[in-house]
């Protein structure tokens, strides 16, 4: 090649170095030649805490199906464009054990308060709302003051109504999240933890109950839009390594009855 050819491409070389560096300069990340796009994020002053004090009810296995969902839940709040306020509470026995022995650097996770005291020890009563099937009280929205408990339960079918039952004790405010409203399961299925927390952050940032709930739920478990049942085909991607927890969804064809979430 020429000499002005070969100057052209390191002029040319230069510029993309430069725009890259005030790219990144003003927030943006790079792998390699690829730019990673930057969403623009605002923390939520809403506060979601995963209720861990049930740990003397459980397996082992569950234990350890429960540390993966919260593994995952704060993997999510990390990339959600509106990431919450995140509590683990009661934090103790066999999982802080598993967690310890097989995931050493969660320690170091960032964004979040870990507490071996319980949930109403570390946030004001009035500030808190249970979420429980149980309850008679449906949400239709979420409110930024209040921190939302979800029950760190796995196997909940041998404890059914643990959870209202212990928000009742303590004359804390409980309600269910509207899924039967906007959704449609085929069978009676369990959304595991991390689906009730990755439902409350899709809906903090769509402000949509239904584009929440079928965005998070696998097809595999049957959720459709109602109005748009026998539409969807089977996912047969996503693993059982989400279910089995939290809350349960029982059938229903139309949207009035409430749906029965975490024991």
């Amino acid at each position: 090649p020429s000499s002005s050819l070969l100057q052209k491409r390191k002029e040319k070389r230069q510029k993309r170095s430069l725009e890259r560096k005030n790219q990144g300069e003003e927030g943006g990340e790079f792998v390699g030649r690829k730019r990673l796009r930057k969403e623009v994020t605002t923390s939520s002053p809403l506060r979601l805490v995963i209720d861990c004090s049930f740990d003397n009810l459980m397996m082992f296995k569950d234990v350890r199906k429960l540390h993966k969902q919260i593994q995952r839940c704060y993997s999510v709040n990390r990339r959600a464009v509106h990431p919450v306020q995140f509590y683990l509470t009661s934090l103790g026995g066999q999982l802080k054990q598993n967690m310890d022995k097989t995931d050493e650097g969660w320690v170091n996770w960032k964004d979040i308060t870990v507490k071996t005291e319980a949930y109403h020890e570390v946030v004001a009563k009035e500030e808190l709302v249970y979420l429980t099937s149980d309850s008679p009280n449906v949400l239709t929205e979420l409110d930024e003051t209040k921190a939302y408990v979800i029950g760190g339960l796995v196997d909940h079918n041998h404890h059914k109504g643990v959870t209202f039952k212990r928000a009742q004790e303590l004359g804390i405010d409980h309600a269910q999240l509207p899924l039967n409203s906007f959704v449609k399961m085929n069978s009676r299925k369990v959304l595991a933890v991390n689906h009730v927390f990755e439902i409350m952050l899709v809906y903090l940032e769509k402000g949509n109950w239904q584009e929440a709930f079928v965005t998070v739920l696998p097809l595999r478990k049957g959720a459709m839009p109602l109005g748009q049942e026998g539409t969807a085909t089977e996912d047969e991607e996503e693993s059982d390594r989400d279910s089995d927890t939290a809350e349960t969804v029982t059938p229903t064809t139309t949207g009035n009855k409430q749906d029965q979430q975490n024991v």
